[in-house]
């Protein structure tokens, strides 16, 4: 079986302020995705920046076989929301965007104004599979690319940007904190013995403070020493995958030229023992073709394909060790 996670770069139809500005753009867009979910070939696959759900089923159709769509009812201010489409029908668990009862609403801007939820939902399902229930949450968490008052996308001075990029690490945390809560209810403190995935666009690396609150008790990441070593921190914890994917394949953005990871497949104590590979892009296909994206994402409005790669897994039915 394989798992997977893909931010789809504003699936919109045509049209509109967001997305091709054409039909023509719209169905190389939609071949593109395509052509690529169909090398993969997934089981279930979490998607992010869907701006309209008839775009999603738009997508679907290109498809071969019977594929049912499921979107989170929690989009952000330009329509976008997260989803899945899946190759079984799944239940939905959960759609949510509100912070824990305990978490206090954060700053957003230099106004002041505090807010209590998520900027995009975060959805989660269950679905059947050979070795049983499978749980699944995808995430979209804010994003490191700053945007201003006014639409703008540099900031006025240096003070303005500095100020910014906290109230959008302040947001991500928040947000990542409500998307663990959301993995616990998920576990339900029994992970050794329930397979659970968290997947998405987590808009940060591994070692990013935001991706680390995912994971719950530390000290038994993948290539550390506690990684074999059971304990009862194993019923709690989840696992980043990205350790498993090839050096030269562990990201899935390029950011200014940069080569970035900041989408991400975390998995329970059961799950995580019975992963055969792990990859980015489609498998077999080798070095990544990505774009190199910058500052203002309108640059790439009606840009066919997506600036990210996939983020995959493979899951067999035995535990690996």
């Amino acid at each position: 079986m394989l798992l997977g996670t893909w931010n789809l770069e504003n699936l919109y139809r045509p049209g509109g302020p967001f997305g091709p500005k054409d039909k023509a753009a719209y169905e190389s867009k939609l071949a593109a995705l395509a052509a690529v979910i169909t090398a993969l070939d997934p089981a279930l696959l979490g998607v992010q920046e869907v701006g309209e759900p008839e775009a999603l089923r738009d997508l679907a159709g290109m498809l071969d076989g019977d594929w049912h769509t499921v979107l989170s009812e929690h989009p952000d201010g330009r329509g976008i929301r997260v989803g899945f489409l899946s190759r079984t029908r799944p239940r939905v668990l959960a759609d949510t965007n509100a912070f824990p009862a305990a978490l206090r609403a954060v700053q957003e801007d230099d106004s002041g104004a505090g807010v209590s939820a998520a900027g995009r939902g975060f959805l989660a399902v269950e679905t059947e599979t050979d070795s049983g229930a499978l749980r699944v949450a995808v995430a979209h968490l804010k994003s490191k690319l700053l945007s201003y008052p006014g639409n703008r996308f540099f900031p006025h001075d240096e003070g303005e940007r500095a100020r910014y990029g906290a109230y959008a690490l302040y947001r991500r945390a928040a947000e990542a904190t409500t998307l663990r809560a959301l993995a616990d209810v998920l576990l339900d403190g029994d992970g050794r013995e329930r397979d659970v995935a968290v997947l998405g666009d987590l808009n940060d690396e591994v070692q990013a403070a935001t991706t680390q609150i995912l994971l719950g008790p530390p000290g038994s990441e993948i290539g550390t020493a506690g990684y074999d070593r059971p304990d009862k921190g194993d019923a709690a914890r989840l696992w980043d995958v990205a350790p498993l994917i090839p050096a030269e394949q562990r990201y899935s953005r390029v950011n200014s030229g940069r080569r970035e990871l900041i989408d991400h497949i975390l998995v329970s104590h059961r799950l995580v023992r019975r992963v055969t590979q792990a990859g980015t892009g489609v498998p077999g296909d080798g070095a990544l073709r990505l774009p190199s994206v910058g500052v203002d994402p309108a640059e790439r409005r009606g840009a066919a394909g997506s600036d990210h790669a996939p983020v995959w897994i493979r899951v067999g039915q035995q535990d690996r060790t």
